[in-house]
């Protein structure tokens, strides 16, 4: 197993490794921008850096010619930007605040805009009411037109990245508020320095046989890599934002669930690598594999790494996982909130976790066994890891308190690709520093 430790002196050039800088610009230059001039927007995955360096590794818009370097600072002109997924090599920039719910001319679209057929929440209410509807599913003209808006607002806030793509902040302040971002049946796209911040469903469902009581079911995840390969997510912000979820009503004795996920890797996915994001305040976080029947689409794909992001007050999910082989090391997870807190990694069917050397910082109240959560018979590694800053035995922390769920030892595999891997007890202060958006300096464009 490789080893490869880094001690250097961290300067925001170090945010991307060692050696990975050199490697980033020089393969940049040879993509068409200046030697040594290289911004975000021509960087490609350093070598090693995860499994998305595998076959070929992964440089997004890199060889891009000047025609094809956009700046866009209102939603429209991102959706014209992302083209007609030809492939043809892009590099999109994106300034300040883009809102997807809103119209051509840029103004912003409130719930009751997306809203057709006669749909409003009072009379979704009135209808499914458990106390007259009962237990059976939503159905009739309130749910068509629950469904019929849901569409609406999916028209407007989904965009579509094609192959060969770089999408990128400029600077520190860019946002993309309330968008699912599709990464679909593509390969080779790079998604850097942006803030994800409140993807939300206007419509969500009611669905009164989900668990004892029913509850509220919503779509849209801020990113979706659905299908395609060589992904690269870096330097990345998700939050709710202004709509947390703590902050929403309850409807039948049930959270009204406005958000879904803020990264899912699924349906034959494949060599992705998630690097110094922040996911930050909310429930579900990563699932990566949607589903235990997908085994024909997902076995021997979903091989994702994750490495050096800062989870903060994430319920759960971070990740959940079917099927894959899933590197997690070097995060650091804060928990601040400890009935907020569900889990951290979710072993699920035909899963192969190799967690090493992250650290955990959780309240009194929550425990080195709740670390990890056993969906379905698979094995997991976990070594290195630190809890509040002392190395715990995750897998023994766990099967001393599920002893009806134990865990089984070994992967049954070792990563090779890492670029970088520090410490457990220097994680916490690294991720601090240098995770999430706002870190690259991407303010004008380099070319040559």
């Amino acid at each position: 197993m490789r080893r490869q430790l880094c001690h250097a002196r961290f300067t925001k050039a170090a945010v991307v490794g060692c050696t990975a800088l050199t490697l980033a610009v020089t393969s940049a230059g040879a993509a068409g921008a200046a030697p040594g001039k290289a911004g975000p927007a021509r960087q490609v995955l350093p070598q090693n850096d995860g499994w998305a360096a595998a076959d070929g590794g992964t440089t997004g818009g890199a060889a891009a010619d000047a025609a094809h370097v956009y700046t866009v600072d209102t939603w429209a002109e991102l959706k014209a930007a992302v083209g007609d997924g030809d492939g043809t090599p892009r590099v999109i920039r994106v300034k300040g605040t883009l809102d997807a719910n809103s119209d051509a001319e840029g103004k912003p679209l409130s719930c009751a805009d997306h809203a057709t057929d006669g749909y409003t929440l009072e009379g979704y209410l009135a209808a499914y009411d458990p106390a007259t509807w009962g237990t059976a599913e939503p159905s009739g003209a309130m749910e068509d037109a629950r469904v019929a808006s849901a569409a609406r607002q999916a028209s407007r806030i989904r965009l579509n990245i094609g192959s060969n793509t770089t999408l990128v902040g400029v600077g520190d302040d860019a946002r993309l508020l309330g968008a699912n971002v599709q990464i679909r049946g593509v390969d080779n796209v790079i998604v850097r320095n942006l803030t994800f911040e409140d993807t939300f469903d206007c419509f969500p469902q009611w669905d009164p046989t989900d668990g004892d009581e029913g509850a509220w079911n919503s779509e849209y995840d801020s990113l979706v890599v659905y299908g395609a390969t060589h992904v690269w997510a870096d330097h990345n912000t998700f939050t709710d934002g202004r709509r947390p979820d703590a902050a929403q009503p309850r409807y039948f004795g049930q959270l009204f669930q406005q958000h879904d996920g803020q990264l899912d890797v699924v349906r034959g996915a494949d060599l992705v690598t998630a690097s110094w994001n922040v996911f930050a305040d909310h429930g579900k976080t990563i699932l990566i594999g949607n589903s235990d029947g997908a085994g024909a689409t997902d076995s021997g794909r979903l091989r994702v790494t994750l490495h050096h992001n800062l989870f903060r007050d994430t319920g759960e999910r971070t990740p959940r996982v079917r099927f894959g082989r899933v590197d997690v090391y070097n995060n650091h997870h804060l928990v601040k909130d400890a009935e907020a807190f569900g889990y951290a990694y979710g072993v699920g069917r035909e899963s192969a976790i190799f967690a090493e050397k992250n650290h955990f910082t959780l309240p009194a109240s929550v425990s080195a066994g709740d670390v990890l959560h056993k969906w379905s018979e698979a094995p997991i590694t976990a070594e290195d890891n630190f809890v509040n800053g002392a190395e715990a035995d995750l897998i023994a922390a766990h099967n001393a308190e599920n002893p009806h769920a134990l865990l089984r030892p070994d992967a049954g595999w070792s990563p090779e690709l890492r670029a970088r891997v520090d410490e457990t007890g220097d994680v916490p202060g690294l991720v601090r520093r240098w995770a999430g958006a706002g870190q690259l300096d991407e303010r004008e464009p380099r070319e040559s």
